[in-house]
């Protein structure tokens, strides 16, 4: 990794006291400048544990998981920062993959680094099923659509900060990963897609892939949201 590269690593956050102390204790400080933890609104005391772990807290307290990706996105920024990395909160993603997916931005072998869940490092039923059917779909419309050969819709993504601001992202729910893909594919970033160690949730019960209704919500959000800029929208 280049030394003058700066990272600021982003979690959107929404309830997760329980998981957020262990994960935060896990990220390597050699990697990473700042950890910005961006409370999406959070009813329980995900700010507090945070910031006595740390991280650098912003607040979003407009739900959307989009809206907390920006704001994570505008600190970075504001924070002089090179390079943003957005990881859940929920322990899911293990920051031991973070010098891999950074590496592959820092020596200029990727615009766009996706962390792919579906390979044989991921822990075994770390993902739903019914979160992996509306991942497959996505993954697979995507692919028609746009010729992005990816087989993951994943979180853990690592991108300069520049590259990011110049797509003017929009979509302020679960379609945010998408159009992010979408425009990065339009704009001719090499996106490149690496195998993570992708672990069952750490502590409480997801509110997306954990529920039915949960996961259609989000895969109605990213599959509009791919069918939407299909037509020649860029709204």
């Amino acid at each position: 990794m280049g030394t003058a590269d700066k990272v600021a690593l982003v979690i959107p956050a929404l309830n997760e006291e329980a998981a957020l102390p262990h994960l935060l204790t896990e990220i390597p400080s050699n990697r990473v400048q700042w950890v910005i933890v961006v409370d999406n609104g959070s009813t329980d005391a995900t700010a507090a544990v945070a910031k006595e772990a740390g991280a650098i807290v912003a607040s979003e307290p407009i739900r959307g998981y989009g809206r907390a990706c920006l704001k994570g996105l505008r600190t970075a920024a504001e924070l002089d920062a090179d390079i943003v990395v957005y990881m859940d909160g929920d322990g899911s993603d293990d920051p031991a993959d973070l010098d891999m997916m950074l590496t592959a931005v820092c020596e200029g072998r990727a615009d766009l680094v996706i962390g792919s869940r579906v390979s044989t490092r991921s822990e075994r039923s770390a993902i739903p099923v019914q979160a992996q059917l509306g991942n497959w779909l996505v993954s697979r419309m995507i692919h028609v659509l746009y010729g992005i050969a990816l087989h993951d819709i994943g979180s853990f993504r690592v991108i300069r900060c520049s590259a990011l601001e110049a797509l003017h992202m929009c979509e302020m729910t679960f379609g945010w990963p998408v159009e992010m893909l979408v425009k990065a594919a339009r704009a001719g970033y090499r996106i490149v897609e690496l195998p993570i160690h992708y672990r069952r949730r750490s502590h409480g019960h997801s509110k997306v892939a954990g529920t039915i209704i949960g996961s259609a919500k989000a895969a109605y959000c990213m599959l509009s949201t791919t069918l939407r800029y299909a037509r020649g929208s860029h709204a």
